[in-house]
């Protein structure tokens, strides 16, 4: 689908400078744009490339003025951030949607099939799983026994949930995910070996959450494993059984959560970090990357490093480890000049 500067200035309340006709119909970098893409200028470290960039179209800031002569079409809009966001929807809207069950698709009679779904090749429906409408899976999922899958949610190839699991409307389950896994839980035996602990929950998945690829969340060894409304998570993260995450928080890739910790909403939680069991982070909290968490983080905590600091004394702490070899050198000088006097003592 084709739009033209005309209509996008329309839609985004822009101002156009040049041709009005020019015509795009996908979405570029400005230093990669080429003829048909829209490609826009938010940061003025690459402002060099508007001069040399293919794209028909660029957005610029309402108060931008070029400094040479600029080949593509301008339209200069009030947030050039806020407007990209509002056209990749758009785009990403207009993109032709998968529809109809394949034949090769497994669906047992007993599950329930929502309106407009789409079922792709050799994906596998078990007895007394409920579909919302406009579910789309694609091929190769698997969906347990008494799965319920909310309106609009969309699984890509590979995805599996276990039975029972609860999965909401609108979520995104990116290739490879695994949902409703057993718990990691294992009793000691005298003999040295390991008893398994069965794992009788599930998993909760709330409206609007997207999961990266690869990413597990285990289900709870009793009650429910919960992933709020809104959390975005990437790919290659672990969540253990029985761990609660508050709605609308993100973490980045190889997050692990240990079981039973509880995450509060609105965190943001780099990569590779790590979540001892059985704690709690408060609502608000900044985990800075690879930090490690071994005890509970009050509300609108910020922590670095392993074990995580407070931020402050995390970044006094590191100032003062920077210069431990120096610092090492002095100590063993003073200890030089002590023993000299008290030889001479």
């Amino acid at each position: 689908m084709q739009f033209t500067a005309e209509m996008i200035a329309g839609l985004l309340g822009g101002t156009i400078i040049g041709d009005k006709a020019a015509a795009v119909s996908t979405v570029s970098s400005i230093e990669g744009g080429k003829a048909g893409s829209l490609a826009y200028l938010t940061n003025p470290k690459y402002e060099q490339y508007l001069y040399t960039t293919e794209a028909s179209i660029v957005l610029v800031d309402k108060s931008f003025e070029p400094k040479e002569e600029v080949k593509a079409t301008l339209i200069k809009v009030e947030n050039v951030g806020e407007c990209v966001l509002n056209l990749l929807e758009m785009y990403n809207a207009s993109r032709p949607r998968k529809s109809g069950i394949s034949k090769m698709a497994s669906i047992n009679e007993k599950a329930e099939v929502g309106e407009n779904c789409y079922i792709g090749d050799f994906a596998v429906v078990e007895a007394g799983v409920k579909l919302g409408n406009n579910v789309q899976i694609y091929p190769q999922c698997y969906i347990g026994d008494n799965v319920t899958i909310g309106e609009g949610t969309k699984l890509y190839p590979g995805v599996k949930i276990y039975e029972g699991c609860v999965i909401g409307k609108n979520c995104i389950l990116h290739a490879g995910s695994v949902i409703g896994a057993d718990g990691f839980g294992f009793a000691p035996r005298e003999d040295g070996s390991f008893a398994k602990i069965p794992q009788l929950g599930n998993v909760i998945i709330e409206d609007n959450v997207e999961i990266g690829a690869n990413t597990c969340v285990d289900r709870a060894k009793t009650d429910s494993t919960i992933i709020h409304a809104g959390v975005k998570l990437d790919n290659l993260i672990q969540i253990g059984h029985n761990v609660e995450v508050g709605s609308h928080t993100v973490m980045s890739a190889q997050v692990g959560i240990a079981g039973t910790s509880k995450v509060g909403s609105h965190c943001f939680i780099a990569g590779q970090v790590g979540i001892a069991d059985h704690l709690t982070v408060g609502n608000g909290v900044k985990i800075a990357s690879k930090s490690g968490i071994d005890k509970s983080v009050a509300d609108g905590e910020i922590r670095f490093g392993y074990p995580s600091l407070p931020g402050m004394q995390y970044h006094r702490s590191f100032a003062v480890f920077k210069q431990l070899p120096e610092m090492s050198a002095k100590l063993r000088e003073l200890d030089k000049a002590v023993a000299a006097l008290k030889s001479k003592e």
